[in-house]
């Protein structure tokens, strides 16, 4: 498509008289790694809850491959081919690495409950398609030897790639990845921005990232939205927002003026 793959315009969601959203306008660019960043409480993760359909806007317009997604169920965004994760890990902690990057696709398995019921032939080999398939994403993150491991003995780096390895087995054309490093030190952020750029290319994914950590938001961002207090505070690509005195102000503080 030659338009932009996900386009926010003049979004505002309110929360007890205070703007979480105000007005926020920008786009996501097919094929690019998009970074949010800003302080903490600036709206960031509200932005992807309503993208998602978890929250709906008070004004303003959500568009997704040219298709406004407002009054659209999370599920059904699901559909569409948005995916996500959460600044909070939310795994199924009781089940292994491959049940829990299995559960998606069998949600979308095009077999009846009788026929699973049955174990006909057909769902039989589509069982092993998907288990296959979820093997092969497990092997994506560097999790292939950990498949029958328990989510929960996961350290939290592992975690991770476990939830953005679940977000890919439903197929997106946008991956939302919301503080994938989070709690990570410098060589483990290191290795999530290669892995971000391999994800991009192998899976041919447009990915919108929310990131603290810049290290990783200037190696793999093409383009960065910077919010404060809920508002668009600056855009561009990285070496332009770097340098943006009204940015530096707010977030990136004296130490990039220099960088």
């Amino acid at each position: 498509m030659t338009g932009p793959l996900l386009e926010v315009k003049d979004l505002t969601k309110t929360f007890g008289g205070i703007r979480a959203v105000d007005g926020l306008s920008f786009a996501v660019a097919p094929g690019a790694i998009t970074g949010i960043i800003g302080p903490n409480g600036a709206g960031k993760t509200t932005v992807f809850n309503l993208v998602t359909g978890v929250y709906r806007p008070d004004a303003g317009s959500i568009d997704f491959e040219g298709r406004s997604l407002l009054g659209i169920r999370p599920d059904q965004i699901v559909g569409a081919g948005i995916a996500r994760t959460f600044q909070n890990i939310r795994l199924f902690n009781r089940r292994t690495c491959l049940e829990n990057v299995l559960t998606p696709l069998l949600q979308k398995a095009p077999y009846s409950v009788p026929a699973a019921l049955l174990r006909t032939p057909g769902v039989r080999r589509m069982d092993r398609e998907l288990r296959e398939k979820s093997r092969f994403l497990l092997a994506e993150m560097g999790l292939e030897k950990l498949a029958d491991v328990q989510a929960s003995a996961l350290p939290y780096g592992l975690q991770r790639k476990l939830e953005i390895a679940r977000a890919l087995a439903m197929e997106p054309r946008l991956l939302l990845l919301d503080e994938p490093a989070a709690g990570m030190n410098p060589e483990e952020s290191r290795a999530l921005s290669a892995l971000i750029e391999e994800i991009r290319e192998r899976f041919n994914q447009t990915i919108l990232l929310i990131e603290h950590h810049m290290d990783v938001v200037m190696r793999v961002c093409s383009h960065i939205v910077v919010m404060n207090f809920g508002a668009l505070l600056a855009e561009g690509p990285p070496e332009k927002v770097r340098t943006d005195e009204k940015v530096l102000q707010a977030y990136l503080g004296k130490e990039y003026r220099n960088a």
